[in-house]
This record gives structure tokens, C-alpha cells and sequence, in this order.
């Protein structure tokens, strides 16, 4: 018997698929291309860590991307315009944390370190499962104002669990945390927190992670 040819309902539903699939494939490729990129600019962050120079010697911090995104995209922007040069640790506690990386504390007075500027960039908290342990680098805030982080961060000579999940925590020492604990017991101010001589940071800057042997995960 002959074949009976296709109804037409059927092919115009054929049809209507066709370009339905023709209209989805740039999308997907679009998404499929982001996704690649921002995997990418994971990795490449990754792949960089910040070297600190100070007059006690070099401390060197890890990122997190992964986990901490924004907070690395900005302070690793800030470190490649030079933003952090001349910068002060203005907070110092012995055995607990140092402080730095307030503008302010370039040239302003000293009363206004730490306070930040209103005109900086806030960025969104990004909390997760990372612990405060000693050598965590996290972003300070203002207040109980969890998204208000800028471009000051602590690092912690310590573990400070009543921190975790309060603060953003993007990087870890890798490397001077012997310098840390210098820093951190500087003489300071009477009734401050702040050091009786500038501590700087005489330049901040990008290096490779590979010039660094590995470190094992964070506990």
C-alpha cells in the first residue's frame, strides 16, 4: 500500500521546533561562554597571591575566589592600581589580629584611621564555611553593618570562632606570619589600639602562586 503523506499539523509543528532550537542555541552558547569566562577570572585570581611589604619583612596572602569573589576582585584591583602602597596596619592586638589598608591612614590625620572613606565601593558579605583560624585574612567592616566592607581587611594571629560567619573571609597567610605576630605586638597609642610608630605597608603587589609551595586546606 502507499504510504499516506505527513498530515500538515504535524509538519507545522516540525517546523515550529526547528526555529525554536535555532532561537535557543545563541543563548546557550552565550551562557555556556560566561560560565567558561567566569571560571576563568576564578582561576586567574587564584593563581595570584598579594606580597605585603613592610620594614619587618614580606607577608604573603592566598585568595579565595571561590568562596569570597567580589572581596577578591576588588582588593586584588586595588593592589594593581597601587591603592594599598603607603597604606598603615593602624590596629594592632597582640596575639589577636593586625588591622590595615584605611586611605586614610596614608597622609590624614592620625585620629582618622581606621574610619574609612564614604566615597569607597561597598562590598556585598560573602560568608561561608571558612573558619577565622590563624593566618585568615577577612574584610573589616563598619559596625554591625555586614555588607559595608571596603578596602580594609585583619588578618588573625589566632582562631577566632565568635568571627565566623560575621566577617567575609577572601585569603590566608601563606607566607610571614612571623611578621604578623611583630606587628601585632607593637607598642601602641596609650588607650588605643593603634601603634606609636606607622607601621607600613611600603608596597602591596600581585605575584604568582607558583612562586609558593602549596599550602594544605584551611581546617
Amino acid at each position: 500500500m502507499p504510504s499516506h503523506p505527513p498530515k500538515r499539523h504535524n509538519l507545522f509543528r516540525a517546523r515550529r521546533a526547528t526555529r525554536c532550537i535555532a532561537r535557543l542555541l545563541p543563548l546557550a552558547s552565550a551562557l555556556l561562554i560566561g560560565a567558561a569566562t567566569l571560571s576563568g577570572c576564578r582561576s586567574s585570581a587564584a593563581q595570584s597571591v598579594a606580597v605585603i611589604k613592610t620594614e619587618f619583612g614580606d607577608i604573603v596572602f592566598e585568595f579565595f575566589p571561590d568562596v569570597a569573589p567580589k572581596h577578591t576582585a576588588q582588593i586584588q584591583g586595588l593592589i594593581r592600581s597601587g591603592f594599598y602602597n603607603g597604606t598603615a596596619f593602624h590596629r594592632v592586638e597582640p596575639g589577636s589580629l593586625i588591622q590595615g589598608g584605611d586611605p586614610n591612614s596614608k597622609t590624614g590625620r592620625e585620629d582618622t584611621w581606621g574610619l574609612g572613606r564614604p566615597d569607597l565601593p561597598k562590598i556585598p558579605a560573602e560568608f561561608s564555611a571558612l573558619k577565622h583560624v590563624r593566618g585568615t585574612v577577612s574584610a573589616a567592616r563598619v559596625g554591625s553593618d555586614k555588607d559595608s566592607a571596603t578596602t580594609q581587611f585583619f588578618i588573625c594571629c589566632r582562631a577566632h570562632p565568635e568571627w565566623d560567619n560575621q566577617y567575609s573571609i577572601f585569603g590566608r597567610v601563606i607566607a610571614g606570619m612571623n611578621i604578623v605576630d611583630i606587628i601585632a605586638q607593637a607598642p601602641t597609642v596609650e588607650g588605643t589600639t593603634r601603634p606609636r610608630q606607622k607601621i607600613a605597608m611600603l608596597s602591596v603587589t600581585l605575584e604568582p602562586r607558583s612562586n609558593y609551595p602549596p599550602t594544605p586546606p584551611q581546617p
